[in-house]
């Protein structure tokens, strides 16, 4: 049994996690975390994690950037892993979570999707295979029309991981508007659609000459970043300092 404490217990998120954990019979949440207390949780919920003296395995946080550091003290203190799906960290924060890995295990990822980093492993083995071939690489990624950021994190991470893979050669090329000229072999083409309410849907091209090789993710709700956190806690439980992320997860299975 791996004992959780959710760090935004009564937010979104905090809340999905929450009604995942309570139909699987190998974790269970001990203590919240959330500055606000108005919905009905089946564990106690304090205002502040110094607040929390209950035992637990691992916590997962789905809060707000300024609620980090003081997360980031308390675990790297008590020697406690953390899963940090929070976003919008600063330069000085991820600085910190750095340094505080080196106290505590914690696991972070640009998409805690189990679908989108398994996919990751597929594209860096279809890379390697398909660009030596001649193959040119697009990503085509669509989410609601309420999102800021364009592209998304995961169409970035999506390039980053094929990209490593073929040691950095390849730029990225986001607006093909501004010039007039043929594409170049060693980019990948990343176009941002935003509409409606699409959750997330992330597409990566292969053309070659003659043949097209697709590799589609889409999300249907915001429940499988929920599902890879909480697999995350169970793989996080006593694993040693350092840092970690779902390609550990996924790997470990």
């Amino acid at each position: 049994m791996t004992k959780v404490i959710m760090h935004g217990c009564n937010g979104k998120m905090g809340q999905v996690i929450t009604g995942l954990i309570a139909q699987d019979e190998d974790v269970k949440i001990v203590a919240g975390i959330d500055t606000y207390d108005e919905k009905k949780n089946d564990y106690p919920v304090y205002k502040t994690i110094r607040e929390c003296q209950i035992a637990a395995d691992v916590v997962i946080d789905f809060s707000n950037a300024k609620a980090v550091d003081e997360l980031l003290n308390y675990c790297g203190e008590k020697k406690l892993p953390l899963v940090l799906c929070t976003t919008g960290l600063s330069e000085d924060q991820l600085a910190k979570v750095t340094e505080t890995s080196k106290e505590t295990a914690i696991l972070k990822s640009a998409n805690m999707s189990l679908g989108i980093n398994t996919l990751m492993d597929l594209l860096q083995t279809a890379i390697k295979k398909l660009a030596p071939a001649g193959f040119d690489v697009e990503i085509v990624e669509k989410h609601h029309n309420q999102k800021l950021d364009a592209p998304s994190g995961t169409a970035l991470a999506l390039a980053d991981a094929m990209n490593e893979a073929m040691d950095n050669t390849y730029s990225y090329k986001l607006d093909r508007s501004s010039e007039r000229k043929k594409r170049d072999a060693k980019e990948i083409g990343i176009q941002a659609v935003r509409g409606g309410s699409i959750v997330g849907e992330h597409e990566v091209i292969f053309a070659g000459t003659d043949e097209v090789i697709e590799f589609k993710h889409t999300a249907y709700s915001k429940a499988i970043f929920g599902k890879g956190a909480v697999e995350a806690a169970k793989f996080l439980k006593g694993k040693p300092a350092g840092m970690y992320d779902m390609h550990d997860v996924i790997r470990a299975e």
